[in-house]
């Protein structure tokens, strides 16, 4: 299994293969590598544990095979967030990506949202994203908005995660939400579009706001637990690490909602016969409702909810989904407490935080042209 270290987690590994009774090998490496390697060489790995967002390339490529639905016991069970794009008729639908635009596989072989019995991917593990800050560290009133990550208050102890179709996001709702910028469609940039948000980021790079540019959940987490940074883009596991230190963390509740992503898991298109059969087997173990109550314990959702209340408690289950303040000390997936009795989730519920999506991971159109003008911009600044 290829994928990163946000689901990879060695508590999924061994339980599955408990489970299956198989042999499970996972490879993790960073979120571009892994794409990378899913897009080129499909014959080093069996499943592809990854986002709806990096579909256009590893799809295109034909890395990746079709997912017959009338092999996935609970597919009638999937969430609306995953099929329609929306977990309720009042919630945001939100710009960009959004699963079901990359969801099914339609009668010419492209992806889109019109139901097929063939998917592109098993939705599986999804949350909604913000920053994360100290607020030991914060004077006066906590972020409440994507422009915090351009406040001159944080000068040099900002950080933004290095990869372009997510980094960029951090930086697109914080340049519109400062009034810095604006722009047509937040999912979509011009050439023209980009050239002003890079121009105005290396702008503040070169003034010096920004300590650097992470790209796995432990550099942020490293940085942030040695006061280096005090704001930052910041993934779940990331807090979790921090909060597993005793590192004090709060996750922001942007007013102008939050920066989703949803994964899920594909098939190599190398694979046949009784290896294919396997492969299958482990996507539905995927939905029974283990692997949900491992990632829930780091702050993720997963896209069929009922199995997860057997492999919850009760406590765990209302502060996770629920919103509710915890009842008891919780643990984080290797079963360290992380989160202290009477703690409160940022954001609510799962169904509020999931009704506030600005934007989605996404894969524009110019994505090429935004790659190398990212990199361009990261690369100069070194720490």
């Amino acid at each position: 299994m290829l994928g990163t270290e946000i689901t990879a987690l060695p508590e999924i590994q061994s339980r599955a293969a408990e489970d299956l009774n198989i042999d499970i090998e996972f490879e993790r490496l960073d979120f571009l590598s892994a794409q990378r390697r899913a897009a080129v060489a499909p014959e080093t790995y069996d499943v592809y544990d990854q986002c709806f967002h990096n579909l256009d390339i590893v799809w295109f490529w034909r890395a990746i095979q079709p997912i017959d639905t009338t092999r996935i016991a609970r597919w009638g069970a999937l969430s609306s967030l995953t099929k329609t794009g929306q977990i309720g008729p009042q919630a945001s639908f939100g710009q960009g990506d959004a699963p079901v635009t990359r969801l099914y596989v339609q009668p010419d072989h492209s992806l889109g949202s019109r139901p097929s019995r063939w998917i592109s991917m098993l939705p599986t593990v999804h949350n909604v994203d913000s920053f994360a800050y100290r607020p030991d560290m914060i004077v006066g009133d906590p972020p409440n908005s994507w422009a915090d990550l351009l406040d001159a208050r944080w000068q040099g102890r900002v950080a933004l995660v290095d990869e372009p179709a997510i980094g960029i996001f951090d930086a697109i709702l914080a340049a519109q939400a400062s009034e810095a910028l604006s722009f047509q469609t937040i999912g979509q940039l011009s050439t023209d579009e980009i050239d002003a948000l890079l121009d105005f980021l290396c702008r503040k790079r070169d003034a010096g706001h920004f300590f650097g540019f992470w790209k796995t959940a432990a550099e942020a987490a490293e940085w942030m637990a040695a006061g280096h940074t005090w704001i930052e883009s910041a993934w779940s596991p990331a807090t979790t690490m921090l909060r597993r230190q005793g590192v004090p963390v709060a996750e922001a509740v942007p007013k102008e909602g939050y920066r989703a992503w949803h994964g899920g898991l594909c098939l190599s298109n190398r694979l046949s016969g009784r290896m294919l059969d396997v492969a299958y087997e482990y996507l539905n173990w995927w939905l029974d409702g283990y692997a949900g109550a491992v990632v829930a314990r780091q702050g993720y959702y997963m896209s069929v909810l009922d199995p997860i209340r057997d492999h919850l408690s009760h406590a765990e289950w209302r502060y996770w989904y629920d919103g509710a303040a915890a009842s008891e000390p919780l643990p984080a997936p290797d079963g360290t407490t992380i989160i202290p009795q009477g703690a409160v989730r940022s954001g609510g519920s799962y169904w509020q935080r999931a009704s506030s999506i600005a934007v989605w991971n996404t894969t524009m159109d110019e994505h090429n042209y935004l790659a190398r003008r990212w990199e361009r911009f990261v690369a100069s600044k070194r720490y």
